[in-house]
């Protein structure tokens, strides 16, 4: 999903990287219709699912822009120019280290390379706890603590820029929605995408709750907040 400036592919670290996954665009709730419920496996579901992606411009990293008739909608990195540098490395400094080159994948339900062999509440988990789902089993998942509640011992994070950070606090349904429109409201698109650098575990400490904050959000009002 789409990070600020499509030309801006030098992000900072750690940090950074959380602060610029905060740039979703576009306020879920107040956008994609949540308060209307849906039935699930209906083509209502599939719909809502498909208005929230463009809203959130999943296809500014993932291909084809907001145009889901472009070619590559979704089918993840097909040029160099759709990866991300993460890191000490800058327009100003391109040898800062460390440095990682990470590639949005291929969202479409294409088997091999795509998201086909995984079911909509692997793709739930993944936008709910950044788990990645093909290390993650098709679970019910309760914790946010790892070996706990079905969470991960040891859990595998999606690599950033992916703002799961924020989008984990919108509606079961809003993500249900999505997951039902990567699995069952796009045509499978073969485009296999080389893995991420570093190790599936490698940024779990960047996503402690220190940094990220706690999940569920805390309840209003905090210490810094009043009522209106």
């Amino acid at each position: 999903m789409r990070m600020c400036s499509r030309s801006s592919r030098k992000v900072g670290w750690i940090i950074p990287i959380l602060v610029l996954a905060a740039c979703t665009g576009v306020k879920p709730a107040a956008t994609s219709g949540a308060d209307t419920q849906v039935v699930a496996g209906s083509k209502e579901q599939v719909l809502l699912g498909r208005q929230i992606v463009i809203l959130h411009d999943c296809g500014g990293c993932h291909g084809g822009g907001a145009d889901p008739g472009a070619k590559g909608w979704l089918a993840g990195v097909m040029s160099p120019v759709q990866e991300f540098q993460i890191g000490a490395c800058s327009v100003a400094h391109p040898d800062g280290k460390p440095c990682f080159t990470t590639r949005p994948r291929n969202l479409t339900p294409d088997n091999a390379t795509g998201l086909g062999r995984f079911t909509e509440r692997q793709i739930f988990n993944a936008l709910r706890y950044g788990l990645r789902p093909e290390d993650t089993p098709d679970v019910d998942i309760t914790s946010t603590t790892p070996g706990q509640g079905n969470f991960p011992a040891t859990p595998h994070y999606l690599a950033p820029p992916m703002p799961w950070t924020t989008w984990r606090h919108m509606p079961d349904q809003e993500l249900l929605a999505i997951a039902a429109y990567l699995k069952r409201g796009l045509a499978p698109f073969s485009n296999k995408v080389a893995e991420s650098d570093g190790p599936p575990d490698f940024w779990a400490s960047a996503y402690t709750e220190q940094l990220i904050g706690p999940y569920p959000v805390r309840p209003f009002p905090t210490a810094n907040e009043h009522l209106p």
